[in-house]
Parts: structure tokens; sequence; C-alpha cells
């Protein structure tokens, strides 16, 4: 039986009628992507494109990267993986000396297919050399806008949530979110080196009648929450800029001046859908390889492989400025500002579907 999904199933994507169907969607994605090339270029901005095959394809716990093999003339053998962002590329620019870089990177995520899941997708980065992550924010209400004044549209929906893109976002902290959706004092479990207390988070979970499992972790339990009690609320009625993340749960981002307990990065959302992911990137190179070397334990711990930790990055890291940088699905933003219901409907040629 072939591994790829059968004409009987559905018609392919290539036929002209489907074409047909999806070719508006595909219009605006393109008129989207012109738009957002002028907004950076205003701005001073370099377009800089960062290659594919990396040593190490992101060291988070949770992400699952395409691997891959670089053959010498002989025949010798080295792993390679599929990025699944341009960010280590990126920030090794920033230590080049560039100092405003925006990239859209075709990146690639194992085990993610679904509405708003592709294993190959659009990431628009972007990295500020001495500005600070505020100034993100700024650029993320910026792009709400332009993407709807670009697509003709006077707000965005999905599954029945709307948002309006032209007013300013709402700025909530984790822990506010947290109190507010869930009644649970997050920082409560957060000690001010940033070590976590599953205990105490099981029991403010517990308090407020949500399940615990015994072999639930900190982050599982956060995790939880999140995805349950509080993603469903953000972005109803204007976008929602979520800030102030456990610094565990930021692995690339810098603590708070403010709070010590917590990171300098944000997630923006419109109707519920995650759009971007920001930080005050980290550039303490032993930190940022213990927070690497933590998570690739998780990862052996969870699912049983690790990836390799690029030694050439942290060696970048050691003399990269003081930067912000954000991450920004640009299928999912094409998705909002065209009306499209499935991330499928806003790329051009979408990766073959396999059959379980």
């Amino acid at each position: 039986m072939s591994l790829f999904r059968s004409e009987a199933r559905s018609a392919p994507w290539w036929t002209p009628e489907n074409h047909a169907d999806r070719r508006p969607f595909l219009m605006g994605r393109n008129a989207l992507q012109t738009a957002l090339r002028g907004f950076f270029g205003k701005a001073d901005f370099i377009e800089v494109d960062t290659a594919t095959l990396q040593v190490s394809p992101g060291n988070e716990t949770h992400l699952h990267a395409f691997a891959t093999q670089a053959l010498t003339i002989d025949g010798r053998a080295a792993p390679l993986y599929l990025h699944t962002s341009p960010e280590f590329a990126a920030k090794k620019l920033l230590a080049a000396g560039e100092k405003r870089i925006f990239t859209f990177a075709h990146v690639y995520r194992n085990r993610e297919r679904g509405p708003l899941h592709h294993p190959e997708f659009t990431m628009l980065e972007w990295y500020r050399v001495g500005e600070n992550y505020e100034q993100l924010m700024a650029d993320c209400a910026d792009m709400l806008k332009l993407a709807a004044e670009t697509t003709g549209t006077k707000q965005f929906s999905f599954r029945g949530m709307k948002t309006d893109p032209f007013a300013e976002p709402e700025i909530v902290t984790l822990a506010d979110a947290f109190l507010r959706y869930a009644g649970i004092d997050l920082l409560s479990s957060v000690q001010t080196d940033g070590a976590t207390d599953r205990d105490a988070l099981a029991a403010e979970l517990t308090r407020t009648g949500h399940r615990v499992s015994d072999d639930d972790t900190w982050a599982d339990l956060f995790s939880k929450v999140l995805v349950d009690k509080i993603e469903p609320h953000l972005g109803q009625g204007r976008a929602t800029i979520l800030c102030e993340y456990p610094i565990s749960e930021a692995a690339l981002a810098r603590p708070s001046a403010r709070d010590p307990r917590v990171a300098e990065r944000f997630e923006l959302y419109a109707c519920g859908v995650e759009l971007a992911n920001a930080f005050g990137e980290l550039t303490d190179a032993a930190e940022q390889r213990r927070r690497f070397e933590h998570d690739m334990a998780e990862k052996a711990r969870i699912y049983g492989e690790t990836y390799p930790i690029d030694e050439d990055f942290l060696s970048a890291l050691s003399i990269m400025p003081q930067a912000s940088g954000a991450a920004l699905g640009f299928d999912r933003l094409a998705m909002l500002a065209t009306g499209a219901t499935s991330i499928d409907q806003v790329l051009w040629a979408p990766v073959a579907e396999v059959l379980p």
C-alpha cells in the first residue's frame, strides 16, 4: 500500500478545482509577504537567508526534528538536521555585527500536522540589537494592522473567536493570567533562582479543583493549565500579549530585571491562536548551555532521544550583543488575515500526507 494519501480519500491540492478554491488565500499570502518586506525595509532591516541544514535543530524538550546525513566524497557520514527555527544562525549573524535582520525561513517540525500545524512552514523571524523586547510588542501590533489592511479585512475570526486587528493588544503576565482564569498563584511555586517547586504547584491545582497525576512534573502542570484554562481566552475581541514566562519556560530568554523568577518572553495570540514568540535574548553562554543540557535530559526521559548542542552557537553567543528577537508563524497570520480555516489553504504546495 502506498504511504501517501490516496486520491480516493480526497482530491489532491493540485487539481484545478482545488487550486481555484485555494488561490484567493494564496494571493493574499503573497500580498502579505510583500507588505511585511516593505514594513521591515522602512525600518532599516536587512533580509537574510539562513541555512536549513544545521548541526542542531534546536534543544527544546518537546520540539521534534527531521534528521538526515551529510556524506563526504568517500562516503563517511555525519548527522545533520533540518532546523526547527533559524534562530541559531540568526544570532550568529548578530554576533558577526548585523544590527537589524529579518528572514522568511522554511522550518521543519516532526509530529506536527493539523489545521494550525504543518511539518514544513514559514517562520518570520526578526532581531533588534540594543533594543528591548517591548519594541517587539509594538512590532507585533503594527503587523496585525498591516495584515488586515493588506487583505482588506476588518476582523480576524477562527473557530468562533474574533479579534479586532486594529485594537491595541492587551498585555497580560502569566502570573495574572493564571490567577484570572484558573485561580492559581503561579509564582508561589517558582523560586528567585528560577527553580520550580512541583509539589507547591500541584497543591495550587488541587486547591482549585484541577486534576493532578502522580507523574506530572511542574512543566506538565504548567502546560495543562495554560492549554486548558488560559489559551481559550486569549485574543478574544483584541489580541493578547502574554508575557513574563517563568524562567524554566523560556529556554533562550534572559531573566527579567523586574522579577528574577520570570523571563523576558512573550507570546502573541489572536482568536486563541498563538502567532508569535519573542525574547529579550539570553547572551550568557554558560547559562544557555545549562538550560540546553537540562532540556535534553528531559527529552531523553520523555522521548528516549536527544539532539546535539551547537557548540558554534554557544561560542557566538559569548560575543553576541544585547538584542531582542521574535518568531512569528507567517502561515498562521496569513490564515487569519485571509479568512482561511486551515494552514493547508495558505501553502502553495503542502507536504504530502502520510497514512498512519
